[in-house]
């Protein structure tokens, strides 16, 4: 039986994880994802995403590692580039778990995805599309 500390850690663990997924979208968008976007990754996270909470994983690392190891493994083992199902992977976790979306989570998603995405040569026309969707999906 889980404790009320270990379904909050769970959770936390899968918020983390499906924003590893929807930065890897992000950055696949291009269907390339370049060495600089993954770099930006790890720069937030280590600058930004440590702070949003004090869970750790099972091997005593802060949570939001998760995201870049998510990101990292869907890099190395992806034969397909599966954009859209990683997005809606997220999409639909982040229907199923709304109170986690706050709008400072909301804004640093945002913000995170955007420098992914700009991180190599700017900002292309399918990354666009792909944060538009995004904002919108953030605002519901």
């Amino acid at each position: 039986m889980f404790s009320k500390m270990n379904a909050i850690k769970n959770m936390t663990l899968q918020f983390y994880q499906n924003l590893g997924k929807l930065f890897y979208a992000i950055a696949a968008a291009d269907r390339v994802v370049e060495t600089k976007e993954f770099e930006t990754l790890k720069e937030l996270v280590k600058n930004q995403w440590l702070e949003v909470d004090d869970i750790n994983d099972a091997f005593g690392s802060d949570a939001a590692y998760q995201i870049e190891i998510v990101f990292d493994w869907l890099n190395t083992h992806e034969t397909e580039l599966s954009i859209e199902k990683y997005f809606n992977d997220f999409i639909a976790y982040k229907n199923e778990q709304k109170h986690l979306f706050t709008d400072a989570v909301n804004k640093l998603i945002i913000r995170t995805a955007s420098a992914i995405a700009a991180s190599f040569s700017g900002i292309n026309k399918s990354e666009l599309i792909l944060l538009a969707k995004l904002d919108m999906e953030l605002k519901k």
